[in-house]
């Protein structure tokens, strides 16, 4: 607590000099360590030195407060900060170090090779003079750490490479660690070589990938920074590196196909983990043969392995991620002295620096998920899925060229029972779980419907937190692959098979609560298409329940109905699709409200248990309970009832009010419309390649309202009047013809609708007719308004949801029921030209047509 106190407020103490030291990482990191160090006496610095090494660093919090650096653990150390000396029987460092000119200011820092090195190349004579040097100094180690060749060539010819390597090491004016920006180039003192410098957050200051252990020691003509290894040349660019370098043949070859190699050849800052030869060959064959075969696959593959910033090696103390030029990420960190790339030890050399960048070998490729097929982008939890697809055969269903969505089970939804499953049940199962087309997270929406390879139709829920098909519920960790789509589903997806009707009456657990159903007149509900989510109640609900009460319940039908639709609410409600330990409130058909959550992946619905949930049905869902649900806000009246709901309802107190009733809840909530008609065609011609044929409803046509009795519409048509012009649209004359007619209408029940289709087609009767039998008995949306003709995109859009085959909007007036009305109209209709809508394209055969519930 002590520790996290500390950084908080180093944090806090330091956020005041944000804006005027915004790149001064080093400078901040170093007063980080003055406050951790502030018990040990003034001026003294605590570092962190990786244990089994000699590598010290000024460490952030994070590193701080983990006790290690690079997953190695690191003890504390007390120094001296820079510029400070200790000073004998006193605590702390309150000496400031004595200011010398660069040559003396480099033994005062313990570069004491470089010092003699300075001596003997004859370079003394310059750093102790007049003038403002940056020396960036190698300690004794980096100087032993050389190679043994270099460092004999440099010691024979001190006058001349040796001077010149020190040479290199120097910036001809004074540059302290706050001047050193990210990303900047110095100039060196020989032959104007460039000095890479960048500036990390975490306070690492590197210089040409040398980082700096000792910065900002004054001296009387510059200042000294001591830097971890020598410093070499840096001539080249990346793509350069890459065409000479023969371990690297195959990657330039991947580079070259995908026209990724001249961007390494532009400006930046890049970092290239560069696979070897060899990493290469490890690959299968088939996998590099496809990849090195698709343009798109090559370039995502190699781009995949470039940072558009450059990260030398020893700037990374912990894991971080970080974008590739492919778009997705990779976390490099580091384990000891080596570098990891997403958790794993592959860079054999590091820290190749060039003028734009630098490059780390690696021995293995990276394959990003764009360059995979959608199969190989299952992970370690979708293992059985992904076998099982192979061991079936099914791979072959995955063609490159294709486009797919793979809905991939966790391995744990796959219990034993289903594993020892005949295969082509199993195969069949599988089939469900791969969509022939590749349909992305955001693509999805609510009452999508998607059709799998194996013929089904899987729907799409979508909810506040969650996005569930069918009975299963996604997890995190969707990926985009070359052909396709994979999402994580928590459960094997169960397509429905029966209506909600057919599930309770093949489970005798539901035998009660279905007679009930079967007496309140609410049965043909459960039988036809929709959306609705019930609560069952087992046979265990009604236990005590005599034929007699029994009785007395079917006879109050107005009670029985308010009580069976207290379990009916419109929409589907999958229970793992609820945000965990949140409060859901519903509203139920019978007008009260429901309280469902789940909690340890149980459904509790009014805290009631569920004992089991997400029962899918081809119009809603079931989720089985074992008491009966009850409204408690509404009161009962009569003895005998209150007498039998006590007997069924022990765990909440029902109200008795003397005499009070149930409220009526007419059966409008859901209807089918059917519509009938005769069909006068007039076709309109506005230039003989564009046809376009209008159908109306005219005549008398017959309404019929489930349940509501029959509404009769009679038309009486006066003698139409016709008039043609010509009119100028878009710049062309076009003939119109008008015709006005006088109807008479006399309408008796409680709905009128009338109906306008447009179609693209022929003018053949037979298929008019055809058309207004199978398609038109479908009512879709109801439009306020005037009735018109839409345009083919506002058809779309009116009816999103309802299915792509219908082309019909309807009008629905609701009058009082049983009223006679007699209404005379003129009816104005103009013959206008209009786009010509191309025939609708259907997949798999012809376009699937269903009669859905209007709800009002």
């Amino acid at each position: 607590m002590k520790i996290f106190f500390l950084c908080t407020f180093s944090i806090f103490l330091l956020s005041a000099f944000e804006q005027a030291a915004a790149s001064a990482h080093y400078d901040k990191i170093l007063t980080h360590s003055r406050i951790r160090a502030r018990d040990q006496g003034p001026n003294v610095c605590a570092l962190q030195q990786v244990m089994g090494t000699k590598k010290k660093y000024f460490s952030t919090c994070r590193n701080w407060y983990q006790g290690a650096i690079c997953g190695k653990k690191a003890t504390v150390l007390y120094e001296c900060c820079p510029g400070y000396m200790k000073m004998d029987g006193t605590r702390g460092c309150p000496a400031v170090a004595p200011i010398d000119h660069v040559y003396g200011t480099l033994g005062i820092v313990g570069a004491t090779s470089t010092q003699e090195y300075s001596d003997i190349s004859k370079l003394r004579e310059e750093i102790e003079g007049r003038g403002s040097f940056t020396f960036f100094a190698p300690s004794n180690e980096a100087w032993e750490q050389l190679n043994s060749e270099i460092h004999r060539n440099l010691i024979d010819n001190v006058n001349i490479e040796l001077y010149n390597a020190l040479h290199h090491h120097m910036v001809n004016k004074r540059m302290l660690t706050k001047d050193l920006k990210n990303g900047m180039t110095l100039v060196s003192m020989y032959n104007d070589q460039k000095l890479l410098i960048n500036h990390y957050p975490n306070g690492v200051v590197t210089v040409n990938c040398a980082r700096i252990i000792h910065g900002n020691q004054i001296a009387t003509n510059g200042v000294v920074h001591v830097v971890d290894r020598v410093l070499t040349a840096v001539g080249n660019t990346v793509q350069d590196f890459i065409e000479v370098e023969d371990d690297l043949s195959s990657l330039r070859a991947a580079a070259i196909t995908s026209d990724v190699l001249d961007i390494l050849g532009k400006p930046g800052h890049y970092t290239l983990f560069a696979p070897t030869n060899e990493a290469f060959e490890r690959l299968p064959r088939g996998v590099l043969e496809r990849i090195m075969g698709d343009k798109v696959a090559s370039e995502a593959l190699v781009k995949f392995h470039i940072l558009n910033t450059l990260q030398c090696s020893e700037a990374i103390t912990g894991g971080a991620v970080y974008e590739t030029l492919e778009g997705n990420t990779v976390e490099i960190g580091c384990d000891g002295e080596s570098l990891t790339v997403n958790g794993v030890k592959m860079v054999k050399r590091k820290d190749i620096v060039t003028s734009n960048g630098v490059i780390h070998l690696i021995d293995q490729v990276l394959i990003p998920d764009s360059a995979k097929q959608v199969i190989e982008l299952g992970g370690a939890q979708q293992t059985t899925f992904t076998e099982l697809v192979a061991q079936l055969g099914l791979t072959s269903s995955l063609r490159p060229e294709g486009q797919y969505t793979l809905l991939a089970p966790l391995n744990g939804a796959f219990s034993d029972d289903t594993l020892r499953m005949d295969q082509r049940l199993l195969r069949a199962i599988l089939q469900n779980h791969i969509i022939k087309v590749k349909v992305g997270l955001n693509e999805l929406y609510n009452g999508q419907e998607l059709e799998t390879i194996g013929g089904k139709l899987l729907r799409v829920f979508v909810y506040r937190t969650a996005v569930c098909i069918e009975n299963s519920c996604m997890v995190r960790g969707s990926k985009e692959g070359r052909n396709g789509f994979i999402h994580i589903f928590r459960q094997i997806i169960s397509p429905a098979e029966k209506t909600l009707h057919e599930m309770l009456k093949n489970d005798k657990r539901f035998s009660v609560f279905l007679s009930l159903v079967k007496a309140a007149d609410l049965d043909d509900v459960l039988s036809r298409p929709g959306e609705w989510t019930l609560f069952v109640p087992t046979n265990d609900a009604f236990k005590g329940l005599t034929d007699d009460d029994k009785a007395i319940l079917i006879r109050d039908k107005n009670a029985l109905r308010n009580i069976l639709l207290y379990h009916l609410i419109q929409g589907v409600f999958i229970g793992s699709g609820f945000e965990p330990g949140v409060t859901n409130i519903l509203k139920t058909i019978q007008g009260g409200k429901l309280y469902l959550k789940t909690v340890n992946d149980t459904l509790l619905i009014n805290e009631l248990k569920s004992r089991e949930s997400d029962l899918m049905a081809t119009n809603g869902v079931i989720h089985v309970i074992d008491k009966l649900l009850y409204p408690a806000d509404v009161p009962v009246g009569n003895d005998q009832l209150l007498t039998i709901l006590k007997k069924l309802i022990k765990y909440i107190q029902i109200k008795f009010v003397r005499d009070s009733t149930f409220k009526e809840i007419p059966l409008t909530f859901y209807k089918i419309n059917i519509i009938e008609s005769n069909v006068k065609p007039i076709i309109r011609k506005e230039d003989p390649s564009i046809t376009q044929l209008t159908k109306l409803i005219e005549g008398e046509p017959e309404f019929k309202i489930v349940r509501e009795g029959e509404t009769i519409t009679k038309v009486i048509h006066g003698e139409p009047i016709i008039k043609t012009y010509t009119k100028i649209i878009d710049g062309r004359p076009v003939e119109v013809t008008e015709k006005k007619v006088t109807e008479e209408r006399i309408i008796q029940g409680p709905e009128i609708k009338y109906t306008r289709i447009t179609a693209g087609g022929s003018d053949n009767e037979e298929n008019l007719k055809k058309l207004l039998e199978e398609e038109v008995t479908k009512v879709t949306k109801f439009i306020e308004g005037d009735g018109h003709l839409l345009e083919d995109e506002e058809i779309k859009r009116l009816l999103q949801g309802a299915g792509t085959e219908y082309t019909k909007v309807t009008k629905v007036i609701e009058g009082e029921p049983q009223i006679i009305e007699r209404e005379i109209k003129e009816v104005h209709l103009e013959e206008a030209p209009v786009r010509r809508v191309p025939p609708r394209r259907t997949q798999g055969g012809a376009a699937r047509r269903r009669t859905r519930l209007a709800h009002s």
